[in-house]
């Protein structure tokens, strides 16, 4: 008898069926049909440092990482890595067992999640959060619950309370982002005390996405998790060097945490992509150590386009939550006589002549991001002066 092959059964793995084409790729497809100005993905329309760009230039004719790069990542960037978080934040890891560059910090997501989560296992997250986040905890087989960033004079905020009520017996692990995609929130060092002190006593791991770290603005700070008591040994700690330096194309990400931990995401890694970015891997090395100077104009630079787009935006009606982080405005349309973010957002190119993102996207309750949508504003003077120009036409 020839046995029937089913039809039945759906080709995408069921943990998967929820995700399918993300918004950006819808969104930056319409941005690219209508000739609108793309605000919606998050990607600098400027390259970084040049002599960063000519150090990956000096690396690929020298033949330095043109082949497989060590698994870890090379030993000039996890040593510059290193150093990095010492010159900042004061946090001593062995470049050899507590650093692993990834390809890029969504790699490192994937891997920190895929490594340390078993079916069934729940992580809680903060909501709106990352679209990765929930494919990553659904690849794993964990199961993800949302704490929600509700609006509060003029921010999102966190409800401690409501976080620790989240936690219960099944609670494997806390996905922390701050500086925060997409509000704009930075983490007080009041509220990332109370995580420290819950996760302690919870005995809980954490995964810290701090890839906006040198984008904080007036008078937020940046403070990682690890450097509170008791939490070096149980954080993940995840850095970029697309958001860092503005070359998002090379994916270069990494790793910083106790070497158990570490070894445990790199057992995951190991069999997505091996390795990567080899050439830029030396370039990103030396752009670690780039004196303060260049981190202070980065962010004065951000800091000035924030204040050019929140300017327009107000200007054109919207209400907006000014970020102390990251280079992103989340907005409300309501003042606007809308309330439905996903329709605003496929309309706004034929009516401005400008691409957001919805909100929505990035919530598990739709219903609480329904009317907020997201602008980036890591573009060109030039751009965002025209982007206010076309959106005061609303």
């Amino acid at each position: 008898m020839t046995r029937m092959t089913s039809t039945t059964r759906p080709l995408l793995n069921r943990r998967l069926a929820e995700f399918g084409t993300t918004i950006f790729a819808e969104m930056s497809a319409l941005a690219l049909s209508t000739g609108s100005i793309n605000l919606g993905q998050g990607f600098p329309d400027t390259d970084g440092p040049e002599e960063v760009r000519e150090a990956a230039v000096r690396a690929l004719r020298d033949g330095r990482g043109n082949q497989y790069p060590p698994g870890p990542g090379v030993p000039e960037l996890r040593t510059a890595i290193a150093a990095h978080q010492q010159r900042r934040y004061g946090l001593s890891y062995d470049p050899d067992t507590e650093v692993l560059v990834t390809a890029g910090a969504t790699e490192a997501i994937a891997a920190a999640l895929l490594a340390l989560l078993e079916p069934g296992d729940e992580v809680i997250a903060f909501e709106p959060y990352y679209d990765s986040y929930a494919a990553c905890i659904a690849m794993a087989g964990g199961t993800r619950v949302p704490v929600t960033l509700r609006p509060h004079e003029g921010s999102f905020r966190l409800d401690l309370d409501e976080l620790r009520a989240a936690v219960t017996e099944r609670t494997r692990l806390l996905l922390i982002n701050t500086p925060h995609n997409p509000t704009g929130t930075v983490l007080t060092r009041a509220e990332l005390t109370a995580i420290a002190e819950l996760a302690v006593e919870r005995d809980l791991l954490v995964v810290t996405d701090e890839v906006y770290e040198h984008l904080v603005f007036d008078d937020a700070e940046h403070l990682p998790l690890a450097t509170f008591p008791g939490m070096r040994e149980r954080t993940v700690t995840i850095g970029s060097a697309g958001k860092s330096f503005s070359f998002t194309g090379w994916k270069v990400g990494w790793v910083t945490s106790a070497p158990g931990l570490v070894t445990a995401v790199r057992s995951a890694k190991q069999f997505l992509t091996y390795v990567s970015s080899g050439p830029f891997q030396y370039a990103v090395a030396e752009a670690l150590a780039l004196p303060d100077s260049y981190f202070t104009a980065f962010r004065e630079d951000m800091l000035a386009k924030r204040d050019l787009l929140a300017t327009g935006l107000t200007e054109a009606g919207f209400e907006v939550f000014r970020p102390a982080g990251t280079y992103f405005i989340t907005t409300d349309i309501r003042p606007l006589g809308e309330s439905d973010g996903f329709a605003f957002c496929r309309a706004l190119p034929e009516r401005a002549g400008v691409v957001a993102i919805p909100n929505a996207v990035f919530y598990d309750h739709r219903e609480a991001g329904a009317p907020f949508v997201r602008f980036a504003f890591c573009k060109r003077t030039e751009v965002l002066e025209e982007a206010a120009k076309r959106l005061r036409a609303l």
